[in-house]
């Protein structure tokens, strides 16, 4: 079984506990259907906007054995209770984690 870490929005995480992050990584269902069930080593934030932290956090998830790094849902689309929407700084972020370390990990956009 992979190992996986999982980034998610800092603004949304006193709405949501990461549940459904956990369950379908656990199953190996919605975005992580190609690579199939996941063993999640680490769930973090993203460090505040515009992202902040994103990158040295994913390097410290691949240090401790991620093989891949996911971006949660509420990162990729719209956010739980309709109150937040999908983070405006998106494009940098995938620009910055693909130069970084796509060649390393596998790199999913979005989680259920």
């Amino acid at each position: 079984m992979k190992k996986a870490g999982i980034i998610r929005c800092l603004n949304t995480e006193a709405m949501c506990p990461g549940t459904s992050c956990f369950r379908v990584a656990k199953e190996g269902k919605a975005c992580f259907s190609e690579v199939g069930p996941v063993e999640v080593i680490g769930h973090v934030t993203c460090g505040g906007c515009p992202g902040k932290e994103i990158l040295p956090r994913a390097l410290k998830m691949v240090e401790k054995g991620a093989e891949i790094i996911a971006l949660s849902s509420c990162m990729v689309n719209k956010a739980p209770g309709g109150k937040y929407f999908s983070c405006p700084f998106l494009p940098q972020i995938k620009e910055m984690l693909e130069s970084a370390i796509g060649d390393k990990v596998t790199i999913i956009y979005g989680t259920h």
